[in-house]
């Protein structure tokens, strides 16, 4: 039986004033789209969502380390993120800081840093993701949301879906 890919299913809730719910189904196993989501060269592949060149992938996966992704869009404009690893728990969970690098923009306090908590579970073989963003206050929530990001991510998820269905078992 051939795995169907879920094109455009990323589902965004708000349970919160403060937080942002992302949950997906992918058709693959969790340790794929674990892998695809942790290795650089993988990352490079899909985070762009095919809107640009992804041209820095550094992942440092250990708690404390850091990461920071930076693509060049098909505008010619580079936009960048980063963060620090906080848990980690392999084929499981993942808790980042995320920043987004705005020239000009003034640092963002530690305590009002977003956190990305990402949950992978295997369900019948294929994986269940939850992406829960956690915000210090209701306007850097709405800011985010407002961003375009939920377009974005779903192409971004659909790249993934399909790199993880590539990688085999």
């Amino acid at each position: 039986m051939v795995a169907m890919a879920s094109s455009g299913t990323a589902k965004v809730t708000l349970p919160t004033d403060e937080q942002i719910l992302i949950t997906r189904r992918f058709a693959a196993p969790r340790h794929l789209v674990y892998r695809a989501w942790t290795t650089p060269e993988l990352v490079k592949q899909w985070w762009s969502g095919g809107h640009g060149t992804m041209t820095v992938a550094e992942i440092d996966l250990r708690v404390g380390g850091r990461w920071r992704y930076v693509l060049v869009a098909d505008g010619g404009f580079e936009v960048a993120f980063h963060g620090e690893y906080r848990e980690i728990v392999p084929n499981e969970r993942i808790v980042t800081t995320e920043v987004f690098e705005m020239p000009g923009a003034p640092a963002l306090a530690a305590a009002d840093e977003p956190l990305n908590i990402v949950t992978f579970t295997e369900v019948d073989g294929h994986t269940e993701l939850s992406l829960l963003v956690q915000t210090s206050n209701k306007e850097l929530r709405d800011l985010i949301l407002n961003s375009g990001m939920e377009s974005g991510m779903q192409q971004q998820m659909d790249v993934l879906e399909q790199l993880a269905m590539s990688l085999g078992s």
